[in-house]
């Protein structure tokens, strides 16, 4: 039994949010020193050349990342790094800081192994986040910035909530993600219009100086043709990847009490929706548009069904909190077993093998 298995019980036990808010802190306190920052390394650390992934002209350590939402504020990246993750995104970062939604807005389905999320693009600012990155730095792995638009904003501000913090956060980022798909916040205007997409880009484009990989996070609940559509645009501009995909509004097959809380849901139910969406978009690309898979993956086995349906890099959160801080190492370890049992020799070679079939 691992210690996290002792812990979680008790952990949750307490309001989601709460614990969410427990855990940052530790690992905050976890990284303040180079003893402990370096304990970590040697505990959950596990690396191997077949996990390699030459992407957005970076390298990533290896192909599991942590999800948008769980490092909101960029406090602690570097914990994560050292707790064996390949990169982490961090955000949705906003222009300045909002509230979110009123609590309780994180809800556990554990029968589920899921979550439901309203946050509502809480968080404490572009600002805010800049300042600690200065005085932090970046961690040793490939840093994604999500950006977002305040909540009070109209179509036209919106744009320019996007270039602000793309603007300020960029110069730190490895690649951004432009959030367009969040389904708890007001939807004052249908931000997945392709008018809109192209004015995103377009702003993008034109501020976009040091040539940072952009990308867009789509959701999972729209019709196959409307992706298609988003993707088309992605391509016409030149934009470097897909994240797919956010949390789903479906609450199919859900037995847990909680599971008609509003919001997003994340977790195991997500996984094949998220795969399907995945193989599609890289079916319909040839497999040439980089892809970032995240819903679901909480094991080596769901991470390797998404690389193999076309994503290079996989990322998770909901997985994170039920399995705990050794979740990078045992799914890495358990990828390279597969690896080595289907015949290949790295990541890449495997990325994409199930679209034709």
């Amino acid at each position: 039994m691992t210690l996290y298995s002792r812990v979680r019980p008790l952990a949750f036990k307490l309001p989601a949010e709460t614990a969410h808010e427990l855990g940052k802190r530790t690992l905050r306190a976890a990284q303040s020193t180079w003893p402990t920052r370096r304990a970590l390394s040697y505990a959950y650390q596990y690396e191997d050349p077949a996990l390699e992934v030459e992407l957005f002209d970076t390298t990533f350590p290896n192909p599991v990342g942590v999800a948008a939402g769980f490092d909101k504020n960029a406090e602690v990246t570097h914990a994560l790094a050292a707790l064996g993750f390949g990169f982490v995104e961090i955000g949705t970062v906003t222009p300045y800081a909002q509230d979110g939604n009123d609590r309780p807005r994180l809800f556990r389905l554990r029968e589920d192994q899921a979550m439901v999320n309203r946050m509502g693009f809480n968080g404490q600012g572009m600002e805010a986040v800049k300042a600690r990155l200065e005085a932090d730095g970046t961690p040793d792995i490939p840093l994604g910035v999500n950006v977002g638009k305040m909540n009070s904003s109209s179509e036209r501000e919106a744009i320019e909530d996007y270039r602000r913090v793309f603007d300020r956060l960029s110069p730190f980022a490895d690649y951004v993600v432009v959030n367009v798909s969040c389904p708890n916040t007001p939807e004052e205007f249908d931000e997945g219009s392709p008018e809109h997409l192209r004015a995103i880009f377009e702003t993008l484009e034109d501020e976009n100086d040091a040539d940072i990989p952009i990308l867009v996070k789509i959701g999972p609940d729209s019709p196959e043709d409307s992706v298609f559509d988003l993707v088309d645009i992605v391509q016409e501009f030149g934009l470097d990847g897909i994240v797919a995909t956010n949390t789903t509004t479906s609450r199919e097959g859900l037995v847990s009490s909680n599971k008609q809380e509003w919001g997003g849901l994340s977790g195991k139910p997500l996984e094949r929706r998220s795969t399907a969406r995945i193989r599609a978009i890289a079916e319909y690309t040839d497999g040439e548009l980089p892809i970032i898979g995240v819903g679901g993956v909480d094991s080596a086995a769901s991470a390797y069904a998404k690389i193999r349906a076309g994503a290079s890099l996989v990322q998770l959160y909901t997985g994170f909190v039920y399995e705990g801080p050794s979740t990078a190492k045992q799914i890495n370890q358990g990828l390279v077993e597969l690896l080595e049992r289907d015949g290949f020799s790295s990541i890449e070679q495997a990325v994409g093998v199930d679209i034709d079939a």
